[in-house]
């Protein structure tokens, strides 16, 4: 009998890696916290291993839960695009697309500006890599995507500055001199975590990444159980589990972008566009040096 991994389980594991747990991805998706965990247990019955487990009152993904979030979010993605293709899908939905950092603040705010204009319409998500979704928008299967502006490889509408903070497990502290400074970072091409190193590298900084990964999802279960310092978007709170370093070099807002579908409405992308930059003039600064045990 062959498997069968359930496009309704994925698009609920989809929603607990970006939404940072089982009652938040609920929430987003309108369904009881039970049975997001129910489609998660399904797709483990599927696969025969865990894909995610406890941790304090968090949880984290296993190795084979972050290949499975990988092939995940291509799958939803391909079949969204042949339903919107094949089936001719009604007009009144509109797909947003972002990139993983800060997407719990960008989605929401992008899809209170969408409503505004288009009050009846459905909103879909996209989160992917910021060259990935400039594709998509090109293709039409995206209709306005806000990314990372060097990442994108199109200048698209600038809408402001990322903020980027250091992050790091509660009571984690680097390895002495000459050891060099653990990170954990999304695997290239990645423009943040070229930021990463580059600033270390100006202030002579010796670093190392000893964890790549697909996704952010990855980054945040490999900082949580000390494995080194992640440089992340630095809207909101800390993410859960982690607690923000302000002895490591501060980190210069990075650049982002929309790019909006040919032909898609211009209300709601000025609106959309209003919305985040609004959000990133309001950001706060990466924090100056303060008194943290120094690195270096």
């Amino acid at each position: 009998m062959a498997h069968v991994l359930d496009i309704t389980a994925l698009r609920s594991l989809l929603a607990v890696a970006d939404r940072g747990g089982f009652h938040r991805a609920a929430e987003a998706l309108a369904l009881s916290q039970s049975a997001v965990s129910q489609h998660v247990r399904r797709l483990e019955k599927t696969l025969g291993r865990p894909v995610v487990e406890r941790e304090g009152r968090g949880t984290r993904f296993t190795a084979d839960g972050a290949r499975l979030l990988e092939q995940a979010r291509r799958i939803v993605a391909v079949h969204d695009e042949a339903v919107r293709t094949l089936l001719g899908d009604d007009g009144e939905a509109v797909v947003i697309g972002s990139t993983e950092h800060a997407a719990d603040q960008i989605l929401p705010l992008l899809t209170a500006a969408v409503r505004e204009v288009r009050p009846q319409c459905r909103v879909r998500f996209r989160i992917d890599r910021s060259a990935r979704l400039v594709e998509a928008v090109d293709r039409g299967t995206v209709d306005l995507a806000v990314y990372v502006t060097e990442a994108g490889g199109t200048e698209g509408t600038p809408v402001g500055g990322l903020p980027l903070n250091w992050y790091a497990a509660p009571g984690w502290n680097p390895p002495p001199a000459p050891a060099p400074l653990p990170l954990v970072a999304i695997e290239d091409p990645c423009a943040i975590r070229r930021r990463a190193l580059g600033v270390l590298a100006e202030r002579d900084i010796p670093a190392t990444v000893v964890c790549d990964a697909g996704y952010l999802a990855g980054v945040l279960d490999a900082a949580r159980t000390g494995l080194g310092a992640a440089l992340l978007a630095g809207l909101g709170d800390a993410p859960e589990g982690l607690s923000a370093r302000h002895d490591l070099p501060p980190v210069p807002a990075i650049r982002m972008s929309a790019h909006a579908r040919r032909g898609a409405d211009p209300a709601m992308v000025a609106g959309a566009i209003a919305a985040m930059e609004e959000l990133l003039a309001v950001a706060p600064a990466p924090p100056a040096h303060a008194s943290q045990g120094a690195v270096r």
